[in-house]
């Protein structure tokens, strides 16, 4: 029993350590609860900026969760970080720059923004010595994950992904006018955005990421990532909710179709492959919250391979 106590001290204190070293440069860390049940918040720095992470869990699978636009971990991925296995999980929850805690600097939206937040998130894991890394992608970050996963394929472990496009349609563009003006947002969705950026930030960086976003309408077939999609290796599960205002299907079944990795050959020579598209009849653009159970128990059999 000593033995075992000793060996988890001195694991806790090699992570303490590691996370002090030169380049890492914390910040700010504040332990909620005893560790494994904690939730330690910190800044370190990854190329040129400070990324802003929330850190909770003990377990050897490494899983960096991906919010969406304008979003944070704290204000996206509450029930994840609060409820996936910490014994099996160490969840690491990111601030993209620009967004959440991970400014200055404001957020802008080049032609390439979305391959510099994979490389960022990627990155990131680096620094705080992560071996290989599962992705948990949400909408934006769902783009960031497909993006990561075809750039950097040997680091990426497992990757579930909901709410993502990989190119923009006539029929997305009239969907991303429609949310420009946060005025017009029910209050339910905008509070925790205004609360954290204050408005006039909050709108103006909305009206930043419609036109970001509406700039691939220009290129040819409107293309995100299309293009990498044939690059991703690892296993992807790809969950949509049907209900979903801001992503229609087909986006989901385009994903489905070009990354190989979402449909898991048969165990047994003439045994059908397995399909990794879950459809979720309820689900809306935020089924994670909403069905926050079903979609960690979801996620959690995925990354452990209950599925294949």
């Amino acid at each position: 029993m000593a033995a075992a106590l000793n060996s988890q001290v001195l694991r806790r204190l090699r992570i303490l350590l590691s996370a002090l070293k030169p380049g890492n440069q914390v910040s700010r860390a504040r332990p909620a609860a005893a560790f494994g049940t904690s939730v330690t918040s910190a800044k370190v720095a990854v190329n040129g900026v400070h990324l802003h992470y929330q850190q909770t869990g003990e377990g050897e699978h490494a899983v960096l969760l991906l919010p969406g636009m304008l979003g944070s971990g704290e204000t996206d991925f509450g029930p994840q970080i609060q409820n996936l296995n910490k014994k099996l999980f160490t969840v690491v929850a990111w601030d993209p720059r620009g967004y959440g805690h991970s400014r200055p600097p404001d957020r802008d939206f080049p032609a390439d923004f979305f391959e510099r937040d994979a490389k960022d998130a990627v990155d990131l894991m680096k620094t705080l010595k992560f071996q290989k890394v599962s992705l948990l992608g949400w909408s934006d970050g769902g783009i960031t994950s497909l993006i990561a996963a075809a750039k950097y394929p040997s680091y990426i472990n497992k990757m579930v992904i909901w709410g993502a496009n990989a190119y923009v349609t006539d029929e997305d563009e009239k969907i991303y006018q429609g949310i420009r003006d946060v005025s017009k947002w029910s209050e339910k969705t905008r509070k925790p955005l205004e609360t954290l950026y204050g408005y006039d930030y909050f709108a103006k960086t909305c009206e930043k990421w419609v036109d970001g976003i509406n700039q691939f309408k220009h290129l040819p077939d409107g293309n995100i990532c299309g293009h990498l999609l044939p690059l991703v290796q690892c296993p992807t599960l790809i969950v949509h909710g049907e209900k979903d205002p801001l992503v229609p299907r087909f986006h989901a079944d385009f994903i489905h179709k070009h990354v190989r990795g979402s449909r898991v050959p048969g165990k047994h020579k003439g045994t059908r492959s397995q399909d990794l598209l879950h459809l979720m009849p309820e689900g809306k653009h935020n089924l994670h919250l909403r069905f926050a159970n079903e979609f960690n128990k979801l996620a959690e059999d995925f990354l452990l391979g209950k599925h294949t």
